[in-house]
């Protein structure tokens, strides 16, 4: 099979579609012909030389894809040959095959074509994971989001909207923001030109945020304290602005509040299976009856994964980025 390979850390030049071998399923795997894999940001730290994949996984990038099952390894039951599935992996999305442990294969939605589906597992797992299994978001609380326009905000905006939270978003630009609001956004912050935290607690009446979800990191630490409200929740998924921050201990202890972080790319095959399972029971019926959609910015061949990352490097986008097989 061919797949794109990372010889040398670098920019999107880096990322060579070469021939290698093929991939065989393990005990309790499935092998999968894929149609198309989701880009993230993972990726480009990966190409980078800076995320290296877990240990005994696939080397190739792509977290996320879609397709059709070709083998069945032993001890797999539920799927069959020919099935169409999409599928959170560890890595080895941009390639013509790919082997995903079981547990972390989902249907394809009804109404969802399969290119478009590749875009789903990696966002879908990571909001519903963070926002609702760890920050506990509830119906009538008020949920920020940064990067509202990625392919995690769209995904975070329609999951919070669908359970009855009120959404804030920052975003850098009124383009960004009116696709924001389309999709059920509430409060809309131009980050280039405006304070969250103010325009937050003026929304809010001085509320603030009940749960906060970040790409950013240490750039926002400090802010981010500042806009939860009592009880609030901080989610930190990404370090776009930094690994490192000055915690200010005494104002999270007047709030009661609490600061996560998490990834998915590492955790063991059982959490992530469990992580699967919930999306599958309480994402996929939205999905399914068209309560909450895909929001696709583009498709390219994957010999096209360096335009694809300079895509994402530069933020034009909204919603997904995604490579056909």
């Amino acid at each position: 099979m061919h797949a794109i390979t990372i010889p040398e850390p670098g920019g999107p030049e880096a990322l060579v579609w070469a021939e290698v071998p093929d991939p065989e399923p393990g005990e309790g795997e499935v092998l999968v012909d894929v149609a198309a894999a989701g880009v993230n940001r993972a990726d480009l730290l990966q190409r980078q030389g800076r995320y290296d994949p877990p240990p005994g996984t696939s080397r190739y990038p792509g977290l996320e894809c879609a397709g059709r099952v070709a083998a069945v390894g032993s001890g797999v039951s539920g799927w069959a040959v020919g099935d169409e599935v999409c599928a959170l992996l560890a890595g080895g999305g941009y390639a013509e095959k790919v082997a995903v442990p079981s547990g972390q294969l989902l249907p394809v939605p009804k109404g969802v074509d399969l290119v478009t589906a590749a875009g789903l597992p990696e966002v879908t797992c990571t909001v519903w994971s963070n926002v609702f299994m760890v920050a506990h978001l509830r119906p009538g609380e008020t949920l920020l989001v940064h990067g509202g326009s990625s392919g995690i905000g769209t995904m975070a905006i329609q999951l919070a909207k669908a359970v009855g939270a009120r959404v804030a978003v920052t975003a850098g630009s009124s383009q960004k923001l009116a696709r924001c609001a389309e999709l059920g956004a509430d409060i809309l912050i131009d980050y280039r030109e405006q304070d969250f935290v103010e325009e937050l607690r003026t929304a809010t009446d001085g509320h603030g945020a009940d749960v906060i979800l970040d790409i950013i990191g240490a750039g926002y630490l400090r802010d981010n304290v500042r806009a939860l409200a009592v009880n609030g929740r901080l989610a930190v998924i990404g370090l776009q602005g930094g690994t490192k921050g000055e915690l200010n201990l005494a104002a999270l202890l007047a709030k009661r509040a609490a600061v996560t972080a998490t990834s998915l790319r590492g955790r063991p095959a059982s959490e992530k299976a469990a992580i699967v399972a919930a999306v599958r029971e309480h994402v996929w019926p939205l999905l399914d009856d068209g309560r909450v959609r895909p929001v696709l910015d583009r498709t390219l061949p994957v010999q096209d994964a360096p335009q694809a990352h300079r895509v994402l490097e530069e933020s034009g986008h909204v919603g997904k980025v995604i490579l056909t097989v």
